[in-house]
């Protein structure tokens, strides 16, 4: 099995996301208010995860289909919307026939490390005056988590495998200039910190590295990992360990760009 399978197969936990990590949905709901959904639009979530913004879109009135690369994913939000278009779709090589009026995306951008393709592919499903609305992890972005679980699998003894971190976190004016190249307008962006309290009090970080970070680990033996991230544990908590609440440290993109007429 290659790195890349390896990454892509640490992922996705459905189950223990929709119990363990609800923030990630619920803190992009106020960028639906940037979206703007009106009635009767098509918009398309890329990245849906398990559904609930498609949903928040839909109620909107907005005609809506949400599209993930992870079955597991995709399955969650079928069960949570039934009344809902859900599909599985590679964000790097996917299609509709009929163009969107808008598509939007919450934390999944910074898991496509190949951006072109991605954007080429927005583009493409985006009416001409459509716009783009995304919120992903931005430069620096878990910067204190990477250097720990990076430190502690070098000291522990294992190799450090550039190709095992699942994450693209560009800056403004890379992604920006991605964005202008293929076509876009950008008409605004912000980076910014958003500490952010993981569920799961003292399992907070154990509970997000097994989540999000776990391809990592796919160096160090399974009967080693438990001891690993306990070392890992040990090392972020005088930084992220706050009034009995584990914290990560969110630096987040948000951009909303339109295919001019």
């Amino acid at each position: 099995m290659s790195n890349q399978e390896l990454v892509e197969n640490s992922q996705w936990d459905a189950q223990l996301y929709e119990s363990k990590h609800a923030f990630v949905w619920k803190h992009g709901a106020s960028l639906i208010d940037i979206l703007s959904p009106q009635k009767e639009e098509r918009i398309l979530d890329l990245g849906c995860g398990t559904g609930h913004l498609t949903n928040k879109i839909a109620d909107a009135g907005a005609v809506v289909i949400g599209i993930d690369n992870a079955p597991t994913m995709i399955a969650q939000a079928k069960k949570n919307y039934p009344n809902l278009q859900f599909i599985v779709a590679d964000g790097a090589n996917f299609y509709f026939d009929e163009p969107f009026d808008a598509v939007f995306s919450n934390a999944a951008l910074h898991w496509m490390k190949n951006p072109k393709p991605v954007i080429k592919c927005i583009w493409q499903a985006l009416k001409s005056g459509g716009r783009f609305v995304a919120e992903f992890g931005g430069q620096r972005n878990i910067q204190t988590i990477v250097t720990a679980i990076n430190s502690v699998i070098e000291a522990s003894g294992y190799p450090i495998e550039e190709e095992l971190n699942p994450w693209y976190f560009p800056s403004i004016g890379e992604y920006a200039t991605l964005l202008e190249q293929q076509g876009f307008c950008v008409s605004y962006s912000t980076l910014f910190d958003r500490p952010t309290p993981l569920n799961g009090n003292e399992q907070g970080i154990h509970n997000w590295i097994q989540m999000f970070g776990n391809s990592f680990l796919s160096v160090v033996p399974p009967d080693q990992r438990s001891k690993v991230i306990q070392k890992i544990e040990h090392k972020l908590r005088s930084k992220l360990y706050q009034d009995s609440t584990w914290f990560a440290d969110y630096r987040r993109i948000r951009v909303r760009a339109e295919k001019e007429l």
